[in-house]
């Protein structure tokens, strides 16, 4: 199959838009077939490569250095391959926001940026998440008294109308109140824009992901408390750390959460261009903490509803099997990426 950019394989929109997903058709490989495959974190948070997966077929996934046999790659020096799946596999979150800074930092390229962006229907999706962050830029600049601007696209949408004098006295109103030369305003909008979607984006999927924590955490409860079961030391033992893991990375991102909101409010009562840029350059801070928490967290939780879709399915002691044999590994990865968290820095003015 053909894709619109001439290529023979695509990107696809979900993929992009998923914590535990990287499609390798963003990078230039040299390997073929590897340019249609996918990494992917398992339920042990281990990346692997899924080379084919479909309905009826299931999925071809194989560790990343089983791959040297697959693909008759020399084994010294390593295969050009191998070495940058071997980087990518230690990435904690292949989300977009975290690939930006990640990428960065690794030295590797994206064949095309726009695969470092959310799909066009993520960012749909995402439109009642983001009036939270949009809403008080246009209140902050127009007011209630201009019926023309009512969302954050009508905006951006001012570089597109055909009214000249109206369009230009709008951005000066704009470049006034933020304290930028008028030619900043494109740069500031499409910032503006892109930091608070990445919020709106982590916290859908920290909304979508509660569910299923808070129907783990009673079913780790219950089996503590099972009169059968409570007499295992390993499985109790096991129950309390990852309780306690899952409660700790909660706890931690909700805290952070708070955090952008309330620096986001205190920016808002004397908006400008510094102090945005501030508040921007905190979150981005905490991009690939927050990614890399939610994609591990998502990752096994999404195996446990899969499993167990509803109290009805699998007993206590099928369920305490998936804890001690599949819950349990990699969730040591949970209490790195939080003690290899940047530390929370203060911005003087965001606390008055």
């Amino acid at each position: 199959m053909v894709a619109e950019n001439g290529k023979d394989f695509a990107i696809r929109n979900e993929d992009r838009d998923a914590l535990h997903i990287l499609p390798l058709g963003m990078l230039e490989f040299e390997t073929r077939p590897l340019r249609q495959a996918r990494l992917i974190k398992n339920v042990r948070l281990n990346s692997v490569v899924e080379l084919f997966a479909g309905e009826g077929i299931g999925s071809g996934q194989m560790e990343v250095d089983h791959l040297q046999s697959q693909f008759s790659w020399p084994s010294n020096p390593p295969h050009r391959d191998l070495r940058l799946l071997r980087k990518l596999a230690k990435l904690p979150s292949y989300d977009v926001y975290s690939l930006r800074i990640l990428f960065r930092e690794l030295g590797i390229n994206v064949d095309d940026q726009e695969h470092l962006q959310l799909s066009p229907a993520k960012r749909a999706e995402l439109t009642e998440y983001m009036k939270t962050f949009t809403h008080p830029l246009i209140m902050q600049i127009y007011g209630a008294d201009d019926m023309e601007i009512r969302s954050f696209n009508d905006v951006v949408g001012l570089f597109k109308n055909p009214d000249i004098d109206m369009v230009r006295e709008k951005l000066k109103t704009m470049a006034n109140k933020l304290q930028i030369d008028l030619t900043e305003v494109p740069r500031f909008l499409e910032d503006y824009g892109d930091i608070f979607l990445s919020l709106s984006y982590y916290r859908q999927c920290l909304d979508k992901v509660e569910p299923l924590i808070d129907d783990f955490l009673e079913t780790a409860s219950e089996i503590r408390g099972n009169y059968q079961l409570k007499s295992d030391a390993n499985l109790m033992k096991t129950c309390q750390t990852v309780e306690s893991s899952m409660n700790g990375m909660m706890a931690a991102i909700s805290g952070r959460f708070e955090t952008f909101e309330r620096y986001t409010n205190n920016m808002w009562q004397n908006l400008n261009a510094m102090r945005f840029r501030q508040v921007k350059s905190f979150i981005e801070d905490y991009h690939t903490t927050i990614g890399g928490s939610l994609c591990a967290i998502t990752v096994k939780m999404s195996a446990w509803a899969r499993l167990f879709p509803n109290r009805d399915t699998g007993g206590p002691t099928r369920r305490a099997e998936f804890i001690i044999g599949e819950m349990k590994q990699g969730i040591d990865r949970l209490q790195e990426i939080e003690a290899n968290a940047p530390k929370i820095e203060k911005i003087d003015w965001a606390d008055e």
